[in-house]
């Protein structure tokens, strides 16, 4: 999944691909030891919330032309998930070893 926090309700924030777990409802998912919520949307450019700390977040699966965000940005990608976004959803085998990508607006 593409997770986007929305520092301060800001458009851009720092970003991540990693694979998260959903709760058997659906409502929720966990990333990272952190629990998301969702806004139902009632977020702006916001779709989670962090249920601990309130905070904001993009939240949406990786699309394989690498347009995940609202709004351009840059995304470190998890180890555990790496070759996986490469191979099977960019397909894009050559790169492997790359370790973040820009990813680009959805607009």
């Amino acid at each position: 999944m593409y997770i986007e926090y929305k520092e301060n309700d800001g458009l851009i924030g720092s970003a991540r691909i990693g694979r998260v777990r959903f709760s058997r409802s659906g409502q929720s998912l966990h990333y990272a030891g952190r629990t998301f919520q969702t806004l139902k949307g009632a977020g702006f450019k916001s779709n989670y919330f962090d249920v601990e700390t309130g905070d904001h977040y993009w939240i949406s699966g990786c699309r394989k032309d690498g347009r995940d965000a609202l709004y351009s940005t840059t995304a470190a990608i998890d180890e555990d998930v790496r070759e996986e976004y490469w191979l099977c959803i960019r397909e894009l085998p050559q790169n492997v070893s790359i370790r973040s990508v820009k990813v680009l607006s959805k607009y």
